[in-house]
């Protein structure tokens, strides 16, 4: 502050001052004075003025009882030369204030970007008003990148590959919103993927877009929905070709990133490798039909079940599939899945009627729940827990319920619901955490909080039962046994739309910009031969759907060798959703 400014301060303060004084002994002219002390609170500027000389930075005490204020005055009076010393004092604080520096100005950079990274995008904007060193801090690369990275943008960039990821942060969220506003009003590209003439879908499963289909002619057929052209390769089989016709029907498909299986009606197995080609790598025959297949979706860990014998392969070091495990159970198994990240030893889950199985590689089968005459009805598997359906049964009806078992305890963590119907369906590997969603018999789908074992959200969705349900942060996709497939905004309690076929969804599989829905029919029997196949196929035969809501994240070539275009490549029908299904 410059001269001029600290005289003009200073004269209006003394005036104000003694205004207060004059207007306090005109209101209480037999009353002394009272001068606050070192230790005693004083009022009006006097009190401003003592606060700020002792740093006081908390409220101002109780007033004062007129005892007190007796007894203080009697003790002790200012003159009122300590009043213009206050006075002097504060003008003195204030001048030499713009000489006091910021604490980011004396703190190390590599200390303040420690600091910063524990706040979000939005804290991180205000800290960047702050001042010039607070926005530099504030729009560090690292902090930026560290969002991204949590966030989901970007997984596998180096904090090297972009100048500003600031900027880059920014037109990552614009592009989820887009995505976001596409899914809500059902604007996109749908392709119904080409059909088997004279072959009965019987199996569909999908991962990160790569579809696996096995139908009744004994056929197999892979697609890559990540590119325009959906080049679908059939994969080879070790059957004869002399015999039309009089290959098995192909039970179960499974695929992951790198690896594609198959289990066939008379119990063989094929499995390929994405990466080399279209014949099998490795073929395993079991003595019964298949009837439980399951494929880990890290690395290469199979599981099936046939009969009373549960049977996980894997490769070795040197690249030879060979038995890891060999489990007998009691009963017939109904449903089998692996549990992801468990390291070298794969770790599975059995369902046999009403028997729950651990199966650990290096381990004997334990059984995780038995409660006689209460078959598991359906069951998923995250890290560390297990989900199953259990249907009451008996004198004593409880209502079916789902129990969330830890598989490291192996003990019951959670009885979720009472309803009357079946549950058909859970999802807990794909929930948001401490919460899974899951489909009913009796037309419901409902959303489960963990952590107070209690109903988030029930929906009516389907007339004829639940059959698949999926769900993230804000929507929730659902097959219904009648056909139709909803898409939901479960925080708002509200259908977005939905898509009708003839027959159930057995198989739906979503992520940020892309669904895969499977219609596949009950009876795999081919009817009307002499129709067109067109007609035909949607009549009887299964369909299989893939809708994509971000057109620029379609590639023009499959990252998958056995999924390249050749020189005749299979198109799919790319139109408008909202044109398809009015």
């Amino acid at each position: 502050m410059d001269d001029h400014s600290l005289d003009e301060f200073r004269r209006r303060w003394q005036e104000e001052l003694a205004q207060a004084q004059a207007l306090r002994k005109r209101r209480r002219p037999r009353r002394p004075e009272v001068a606050a002390g070192r230790g005693e609170q004083a009022s009006g500027y006097l009190a401003l003025a003592q606060g700020l000389l002792e740093g006081a930075g908390r409220p101002p005490a109780p007033r004062a009882t007129r005892a007190e204020r007796q007894d203080a005055a009697s003790r002790s009076r200012s003159p009122p030369a300590r009043e213009e010393q206050l006075v002097d004092q504060l003008i003195r604080d204030l001048n030499e204030m713009d000489d006091v520096p910021f604490f980011d100005i004396q703190l190390p950079y590599e200390l303040a970007i420690n600091i910063f990274q524990y706040l979000d995008r939005k804290e991180l904007g205000r800290c960047a008003q702050v001042s010039k060193t607070w926005k530099v801090i504030a729009e560090d690369e690292v902090l930026w990148y560290r969002l991204c990275q949590q966030e989901g943008h970007l997984p596998e960039s180096s904090i090297s590959d972009y100048s500003c990821w600031k900027l880059i942060f920014q037109e990552c969220r614009a592009k989820e919103h887009m995505l976001r506003t596409n899914w809500k009003n059902r604007k996109g590209a749908v392709s119904e993927l080409e059909h088997i003439p004279d072959a009965v879908l019987c199996d569909v499963h999908s991962h990160d877009g790569v579809v696996i289909a096995g139908y009744t002619s004994g056929d197999v057929r892979v697609w890559d929905t990540r590119t325009w052209d959906y080049t679908a390769p059939f994969l080879e089989s070790e059957y004869e070709e002399d015999e039309p016709g009089m290959q098995p029907y192909v039970s179960f498909v499974r695929i992951n990133s790198s690896l594609a299986v198959a289990a066939y009606e008379d119990g063989f197995l094929n499995i390929w490798d994405l990466r080399t080609g279209k014949y099998p790598v490795h073929r395993f025959e079991h003595d019964a039909r298949i009837q439980a297949l399951a494929l880990s979706q890290e690395d290469a860990t199979v599981a099936t079940a046939s009969a009373f014998d549960v049977v996980m392969l894997r490769p070795n070091e040197e690249g030879y599939w060979q038995i890891t495990a060999e489990f007998e159970v009691q009963k017939l198994v109904d449903y089998l899945e692996i549990v992801p990240d468990t390291g070298r030893y794969p770790v599975a889950v059995a369902t046999a009627g009403d028997l729950v199985y651990l199966l650990k590689a290096e381990d004997s089968a334990r059984t995780l729940h038995y409660v006689y005459g209460q078959p598991v009805t359906c069951l998923d598997v995250s890290a560390n827990q297990a989900a199953f359906g259990v249907k009451s049964l008996g004198w004593v009806y409880e209502g079916n319920k789902i129990l969330v078992y830890s598989l490291e305890a192996e003990r019951c963590l959670s009885k979720l619901g009472n309803a009357l119907g079946d549950f058909t369906c859970v999802n807990l590997r794909n929930s948001p955490p401490s919460l899974m969603v899951s489909g009913n018999m009796d037309r419901r789908v409902r959303i489960h909080d963990l952590r107070t074992d209690k109903i988030a959200l029930s929906l009516s969705a389907h007339q004829l039962g639940v059959s698949a349900v999926q769900m993230d942060d804000w929507k929730i996709v659902s097959g219904g046994e009648e056909g139709l497939v909803s898409v939901w905004d479960y925080r708002m309690s509200q259908k977005l739309w939905e898509v009708h076929s003839r027959h159930p969804v057995r198989h739906l599989s979503f992520n940020s910009h892309s669904l895969i829905t499977a219609n596949v029919p009950y009876e795999r029997v081919v009817r009307n031969t002499d129709l067109d196949n067109f007609t035909t196929h949607r009549r009887h035969r299964g369909l299989i759907h893939a809708y994509e809501f971000a057109v620029d994240r379609l590639a023009f070539q499959s990252a998958l060798p056995v999924c390249r275009a050749s020189c005749d490549s299979a198109a799919g029908y790319n139109y408008d959703l909202a044109l398809a299904f009015p």
